[in-house]
């Protein structure tokens, strides 16, 4: 087999899972639950999140929070201060994209 297959998790319960991250690509899945949210950060690299389920709630730098819809894709620059969290009463799930991948 060429391939190399991964499985995500699936559920509605707070999951963090690095998917892949190796020197190319940090490729993470996460599932948030109602209330739940990640800790304030800047981000090390660009990074591109894609809202798969549910509602992104995401402030940026000194920016009032936004929410966004499942089927958007965000880009988001390196070393942008991020306050992410779930924005509605379900799940939110989304994929983390950063790349280059942070040195």
């Amino acid at each position: 087999m060429t391939e190399e297959v991964f499985i995500l998790a699936k559920g509605n319960e707070k999951t963090i899972e690095k998917v892949v991250f190796d020197e190319n690509v940090h490729y993470a899945h996460m599932i948030l639950a109602e209330n739940d949210f990640v800790p304030e950060h800047y981000s090390n690299s660009t990074v591109y999140m894609t809202v798969i389920r549910g509602r992104l709630s995401v402030a940026l730098n000194d920016e009032s929070a936004r929410v966004y819809d499942a089927g958007t894709l965000l880009k988001i620059p390196f070393n942008t201060k991020m306050n992410i969290s779930n924005g509605s009463e379900s799940a939110l799930e989304i994929i983390v994209v950063k790349a280059p991948a942070p040195k």
